[in-house]
Parts: C-alpha cells; structure tokens; sequence
C-alpha cells in the first residue's frame, strides 16, 4: 500500500470527530458504510452531540438519521433519498436546497462548514495517487475544505479518472475495508415508460450530447437509441443502460466540443459492470460537480440534450421535481443546471419526461401545483414536455397555448377536467386556440 500509509481501526478513525462538528460523506455507492457505522456507535455510547452530516444521495443504510440519535446527529443533506426521506419529512432530519452545480461551492465559499470528510478510494498507485472513484461532485470541495480528511481505502473503488485522481498526502486518516460497493438494478420498462422512451428518442439527433439520470424512463430512453450514431455524454451520473451503446459505437463522443471523445460525470450508480468499465478507462472523466453541472459549460456542447422528470406540472410549465405538496420528496438536483446548459446549447434540447399519472391514477399535469409544492424549474426555463402520449415544445408559446399543448399530453381521463381548469382560468378567448 506504500510506506507512509498507516491504517488504523474505523473506530479509531471516527474519534477525529468532535461535538458540534460538520461531517461530509462521500455518495451514493461510495457512502463509507464502515465508518458511519463506527461513528454511530460512538453516538450510541453518548460520546457525541449536535454533529452535522452532510451528503448527497447516499446508497444503503443511513442509521444517522434514526431518531434515536435525536440531539447527536442531525442530517442536512443536499439531496432526499429513499434512506432518509421519512426522517427527513418527520422532522428528524433535514434538507438544504441548494442547485447541484453550487454543492461544492458550499464549502469552497464558507457557507457551510467541513470539519471532517469521509470518504472511500482505491488503493494508492506507485505515484501516490488514489481516486475517489463512483464519487467526485461535492466530495472533492470537502477533501480541500475539512480540517481531518478520513478514507476508507477499498479495492474494490474503481480507479476513476479526471478529478477522481487526487494525491493520497491530501487524506489525513486511513482505514481498510474491502465491502463491495453497493449496486442499483431497474426492472425493465413498462409499456408507459417505454412510449415515452420512444418520444424522447425521436427528439434525440445524431451527434448529439445527452444528459439523463438513472432510473426507469432514462433506461427506456437509451433502450430507444441503438439507431442513432456519434452520440456523447456529458452527465452528472449515469449508470448500466449507456455501456450497451459504447460498445455497439453509438456513443462516441465525437461531436462534443468539450472533452471530445470522453464519457464525463461527476457520480455514478449501477451495478459492477460499470464499476467495472470505469476502472482505469481513459475514456471516462470523473470531474467536480462544478464543472459537470456548469450551465455554461454544458452549453458548449452542440445538441445538448438534457432529459429530467418530474413530480408534478401545471398548465403554465412550473416543474414540481422535489417535494409531493409539503412533503420533501428528493431534491433541486441538476435539473435547472441542464435544463439551463441545454437551452443555451446550439441545436440543444431540454426536455422533461415523466408519465401522465402517477401509480394511483393522479394526473401528474394539474391546473396548479399542489398547496405547498417547490417550483425547481420555472415556466420560463421549461421547452419539451414528454409523456406517453406525446411530446410538445413549449418555449415561445403564451400562457394559454401551454395549457392546450400540455392537454394535448395528458391521459385522456383527466383531459375534460384539465380544459375546462383551463377555461375557468384563463376565460372565454382560451377555447379560440
């Protein structure tokens, strides 16, 4: 492992952290189970109070935010997953809004404190770097920011490129531990997900650069492009559904402007064949979440295309994408960087994909946003809109020209109720379109 490295125990590591300090962990697979652990023993045994922690979306267990640690920790995530989100919408724990793009500024700017970093890499090479591997984003700003830097040192952490290389003198504390990192699988896509996989496709030029999330719709969006050629990525994550296309020569990455020929992302989350593909692969730049989801650097790209979905959307185009009403449901994410960067982008394309209804039939295109809803993306940022039955542009049209476009989209149930909303709102000119 080299000469300099001692590794210590996590529950030697975790006695760096002191009450009342700020704690970043690394995300989504690359969350240091094996210290969050050591670190919530240390709460159970009463040795700490009034510690922050801080992350993005985290895979696997999140035992911090139970409400047993009431007064020891207290989460204040950047983003709302599975594992915290009943925590986070009973109280126990919280949430900082805060645009993916600016997570690393955060720390870089003061606003927020990093006493300690946690954080997983690989195993250092003969040149004293190691890499942070499936997680860059606002990792690499905590690392820079924090007063003890703590890493678990795993084999089994991909050794990523771009960003992802950092000095191992930069880590203060070492551990050993080679848990595998955690896998997502998706089922396949349903009849729904799959028409508007088809919509998304067809809006999808050749050379163009994509941006898109995990997920159901995403997959059923890369399912849909075997057809298309000398397409690139430039993405704040992406997971299984793009390796298919990269060996059959879809993505190539030969039209970007930035990073040619170059898959770039700032996290990743799938299962080990992507792991895999990004050990050690040239091709892949893991880079900061400052430069992935700069919209102005997204721009540079000709054809961005930027596919993101959403919770809720009313008939002017005001995207609900992080709470169901009141409830916190995720996060402000990247979609207003995309969505941004695509729109400035020649020949660019922002899109937001969702279903008509959700699973209990509610049409998820509404005459308003439900009370206490967060608009992530305004009316004004908003172009395409996809669902399964059909796709519209909306960027240029008024007020009542969006309502008609976006019946035009929703489940034909809930039409009749959506146009007459529409009539009661906008008054007796809007049935002349």
């Amino acid at each position: 492992m080299g000469k300099d490295i001692r590794f210590v125990s996590a529950d030697e590591a975790v006695k760096a952290v002191k009450s009342g300090d700020h704690v970043h962990l690394s995300s989504v697979a690359s969350a240091p189970q094996v210290l969050i652990e050591a670190l919530c023993r240390r709460g159970e045994a009463g040795e700490l109070k009034d510690v922050r922690i801080h992350h993005l979306h985290t895979e696997g267990p999140a035992p911090y935010s139970d409400p047993k640690f009431n007064g020891i920790f207290f989460h204040q995530g950047f983003f709302i997953g599975a594992n915290v989100r009943h925590s986070v919408q009973s109280g126990y724990s919280d949430y900082i809004p805060v645009f993916l793009s600016e997570t690393q500024k955060l720390y870089r700017c003061g606003a927020l404190r990093c006493d300690v970093a946690m954080i997983q890499v690989c195993p250092p090479d003969r040149h004293g770097f190691v890499s942070l591997g499936t997680s860059v984003d606002a990792t690499l700003a905590a690392i820079e920011c924090a007063k003890t830097v703590i890493a678990v040192v795993n084999r089994n952490v991909p050794r990523a490129w771009g960003q992802a290389m950092i000095p191992a003198d930069m880590i203060d504390i070492f551990v050993e531990d080679d848990t595998p990192l955690m896998e997502a699988r998706f089922s396949e896509p349903d009849e729904v997900e799959t028409a508007i996989g088809k919509h998304c496709a067809e809006l999808i030029e050749d050379g163009a650069c994509l941006q898109m999330g995990i997920g159901a719709i995403p997959n059923a969006v890369l399912a849909q492009l075997g057809g298309h050629r000398d397409l690139g990525i430039h993405t704040e994550m992406f997971a299984d559904g793009v390796l298919g296309l990269v060996e059959k020569g879809v993505i190539t990455g030969r039209n970007k402007v930035t990073d040619k020929g170059k898959l770039v992302s700032t996290f990743l989350m799938g299962s080990q064949k992507v792991y895999d593909f990004i050990d050690d692969n040239p091709m892949v730049a893991m880079m900061d979440v400052g430069y992935t989801n700069d919209p102005y650097i997204i721009s540079r790209n000709p054809k961005m295309t930027a596919i993101n979905s959403a919770v809720q959307i009313d008939l002017t185009g005001q995207v609900c994408a992080d709470s169901i009403g009141t409830k916190f449901y995720s996060g402000t994410g990247g979609q207003v960087d995309f969505i941004y960067g695509a729109s400035l982008s020649e020949g660019g394309k922002a899109i937001i994909a969702m279903p008509s209804c959700t699973r209990n039939g509610i049409s998820k295109i509404a005459p308003t946003v439900m009370e206490g809803a967060g608009i992530v993306t305004s009316r004004a940022h908003v172009h395409w809109v996809v669902t399964e039955y059909g796709a519209v542009d909306l960027y240029g049209r008024s007020m009542q020209e969006r309502a008609k476009l976006l019946i035009g989209i929703a489940h034909p149930d809930h039409r009749e109720e959506l146009d007459r909303a529409a009539f009661e709102r906008f008054g007796p000119h809007y049935h002349s379109f």
